[in-house]
């Protein structure tokens, strides 16, 4: 046992897990294997299948303390849902007065504030046709360039007990205009959070606006021009929430079609959640719809659509392991015309490991 304990040790050291020489920052890490099986029941009448889900992910944190008491933190993931790809985080700044900055990649302000909506857990799902481009998610916005900041205020800010704002910015004036594709260019954000308690109940509101210039000389839309906004409410054991967006964004093209600008972007999300002593019980609902067409041609008028409902009891069988049982019915639409091969039922039975 102690040659095992000695080679482990070396191991870890080596991979600078460890960080216990000089002028070594502090490093943490975590992760975990999810692994089970997903089956699919197409509306379009096919075969049922099924198969294997074996998913990873590894990550490293890496942090110091400045002696005027200013953090510098940063990290890197070795693979992330087993894309098996390190993914290099940028740098946040985390002052004394409890207000942090992110640089490089930094991310939207917007979508930091948004509050949390309970969704199933769970890997099974049914895709959506390429060529829907209805949004799929509250951040569908969401949009930037790695050049670029996010400031996040301390707790209370302005005063005001419960209140967070955030501001981001990325630059990427250089890129290239372009005609029947689209790459963000500039973009901006703006976020405010704000918890309270209403009895018995914590109650959650945040979203903001997102802004952002595309390269595409075509296009009738903005990379993106949307609000989102979220509210969350915890007592006790349950909670509950909805969320709205609205807007209008270019989606970026693909190997099967040129980048499209949507018109009336509407996204909603809704979702509850229960635990009782080891199980968690959680249910959501979504529901997209946008009109599209190619960038710079006049917007159809027939609405692309996505909704889902999941479902998921989630059992903690020990610590870091949990049990996942998952089922989700979804449908697509694109051009008013339902994609069947792209509608259905999905389920998921597995395990989480996680460290």
């Amino acid at each position: 046992m102690k040659k095992e304990l000695l080679v482990a040790t070396a191991l870890v050291s080596s991979m600078g897990l460890v960080a216990n020489t000089a002028n070594a920052a502090s490093a943490t890490f975590s992760g975990h294997t999810r692994v089970g099986a997903t089956g699919q029941d197409l509306d379009s009448g096919a075969t049922d299948t099924y198969g294997a889900t074996q998913l990873g992910k590894f990550s490293v944190s890496l942090s110091e303390t400045t002696d005027a008491g200013m953090k510098i933190s940063t990290g890197f993931d070795l693979t992330d849902e087993s894309d098996g790809a390190t993914d290099p985080s940028g740098l946040t700044l985390t002052f004394t007065d409890g207000s942090k900055l992110d640089l490089i990649e930094a991310g939207n302000a917007a979508s930091s504030k948004l509050a949390s909506v309970p969704s199933a857990s769970g890997e099974q799902g049914v895709s959506a046709g390429t060529l829907n481009a209805a949004p799929g998610a509250l951040s569908y916005a969401d949009t930037s360039d790695a050049v670029g900041f996010e400031w996040h205020s301390a707790s209370d800010a302005f005063g005001i007990a419960g209140l967070t704002a955030g501001v981001s910015a990325s630059l990427n004036d250089d890129a290239s205009a372009t005609t029947t594709t689209n790459s963000t260019q500039n973009s901006y954000s703006i976020g405010v959070s704000y918890v309270t308690d209403l009895g018995d109940s914590s109650v959650t509101i945040g979203g903001g606006i997102y802004a952002a210039e595309g390269t595409s000389s075509s296009a009738k839309k903005d990379a993106a021009s949307a609000a989102a906004v979220a509210i969350s409410a915890v007592t006790g054991d349950l909670t509950v929430g909805v969320g709205f967006a609205s807007g209008d964004f270019i989606r970026n093209g693909g190997s099967d079609r040129d980048a499209m600008d949507v018109d009336g972007a509407d996204f909603m999300s809704a979702g509850v959640k229960y635990v009782s002593g080891d199980l968690t019980f959680a249910l959501g609902v979504t529901q997209g719809e946008g009109t599209d067409n190619t960038v710079g041609q006049i917007t159809d008028t027939t609405t692309d659509k996505k909704e889902s409902v999941g479902a998921s009891v989630d059992y903690a069988v020990a610590s870091g392991v949990t049990a996942t049982l998952g089922w989700s019915d979804s449908e697509s639409e694109n051009e008013g015309s339902i994609q069947t091969g792209n509608s259905g039922s999905a389920w998921y039975i597995g395990a989480t490991v996680s460290f």
